[in-house]
């Protein structure tokens, strides 16, 4: 019906970008040539107007208040937000890449610096990988030029590397606080960050691996290699945990990440939550919404395919809220407390 569709327009006016990480031409609706989207948000008690457009061919526009931005680093960060998916299980299931997403999404809202190397950084190895491949053979690789490429990953690497390491630093203990409210103190939860560049300098690293890059045609060693390592009762979530304590895991994540950037950002959070309570009870429904309800919270966007159930738990929490039906793409206000 479009419940998601509206959610990741509101991610997007933050961010620049959809959650799902799809390239913007997959973003545009089917039969359309081009998207726009605008919204109004508030930020220290003045609202602000923020426009998003974008065509195929054409380099992507992002107003505030009129102003273009030259630089998209200039807006990440100045609306905070998280977002809560069915499909962030995926931080749990499966590879390290969703794991680091994880930590950037945090870090790019708190630090534009941060953004500038992990785009710097990116691309340089995007031109190191593409090197490697253009040469026939190992032996024919030009190392006094690839040398050149390993140079400009070592600053952004060691910035991006320092960030993250301080920034799950600070979260741990939230998210084990977490943790312990959403399962009732049931299991011990652990957190750790895991970089090749804890034990060895880059420079070093890339010299020692040159010949095993030249061979495989891209870069082994590096900060696109970092992980988290995450364990319950000191055995890996992943294989070991249940469905319960899974979701209860991703949620206490999810709840730190939100907790930190409301610490850490000069305005509170938004809260974007897409069909996260489905297939929990009304009395987890109810916990879960006290939780984000008892702190300094920011907007909070729910969507539910259970009409009144929301509506039901935030009136007796005494919040004021806004219900809205949305139908082919429409949403349209039913009810307001």
């Amino acid at each position: 019906m479009g419940k998601t569709n509206l959610l990741d327009a509101i991610h997007y006016l933050c961010m620049c970008k959809s959650h799902f990480s799809l390239p913007d031409r997959q973003v545009v609706r089917h039969g359309e040539v081009f998207f726009r989207i605008e919204g109004v948000l508030q930020r220290l008690e003045k609202k602000e107007r923020v426009v998003c457009k974008f065509a195929p061919k054409i380099k992507k526009v992002i107003e505030r208040n009129k102003v273009t931005y030259k630089r998209l680093a200039d807006h990440i960060g100045l609306f905070p937000m998280i977002m809560i998916t069915p499909d962030d299980t995926l931080l749990i299931t499966e590879g390290s890449e969703n794991r680091r997403q994880f930590i950037d999404v945090l870090l790019v809202q708190l630090d534009s610096n941060y953004l500038n190397c992990l785009m710097t950084y990116n691309k340089v190895l995007q031109q190191r990988n593409a090197f490697l491949k253009s040469f026939k053979h190992p032996l024919e690789v030009n190392f006094e030029l690839l040398e050149i490429y390993n140079q400009q990953l070592l600053a952004p690497a060691n910035y991006i590397y320092q960030e993250r390491q301080q920034i799950i630093t600070k979260l741990k203990p939230i998210f084990q606080t977490y943790y312990k409210i959403i399962s009732g103190d049931k299991e011990q939860v652990d957190l750790t960050y895991i970089s090749q560049l804890s034990e060895e300098k880059l420079e070093d690293l890339l010299t020692k691996s040159q010949e095993k890059d030249t061979w495989l045609q891209r870069t082994t060693k590096g900060v696109h290699k970092d992980d988290l390592k995450l364990l319950i009762n000191d055995y890996p979530v992943k294989k070991f945990a249940s469905q319960g304590q899974l979701k209860s895991y991703l949620l206490a994540l999810k709840l730190a990440q939100y907790e930190l950037l409301r610490q850490e950002s000069a305005v509170a959070p938004l809260v974007l939550l897409d069909d996260i309570f489905d297939k929990l009870d009304t009395k987890r429904v109810q916990q879960l919404l006290e939780l984000l309800l008892e702190r300094d919270f920011g907007q909070i966007f729910i969507t539910d395919t259970h009409e009144n159930r929301i509506a039901q738990i935030v009136a007796g929490l005494g919040t004021d809220f806004k219900q809205f039906q949305v139908s082919s793409g429409v949403a349209v206000e039913v009810l307001s407390l």
